[in-house]
């Protein structure tokens, strides 16, 4: 049986990790959002239009903009892992 750890060290040793990886998330959903803004906006392949006339065009919206989330999200979050390595001489 492991030894127990003191819970201060518990707690708190993964809060850095993740309020990096919270940051990175943050700047990546921004950036999925405003893309799918100016998507909309610029009425890219009719896209605008198709969501403004369909019945159904707030969840089109709600699947493009997760979508986009989801996207974004990982890739800044990925590059702010890989970013992370160890510089060599």
């Amino acid at each position: 049986m492991a030894p127990d750890r003191p819970q201060a060290r518990r707690d708190g040793h993964h809060k850095p990790a993740l309020a990096f990886l919270l940051r990175h998330l943050i700047v990546g959903t921004i950036a999925g959002f405003v893309l799918g803004g100016l998507l909309l906006w610029q009425d890219v392949a009719g896209l605008g239009t198709m969501i403004r006339q369909s019945p159904d065009g707030w969840l089109f919206a709600v699947m493009l903009f997760f979508g986009l989330f989801i996207t974004f999200g990982s890739v800044a979050m990925a590059v702010g892992v890989m970013g992370l390595g160890k510089e060599r001489d």
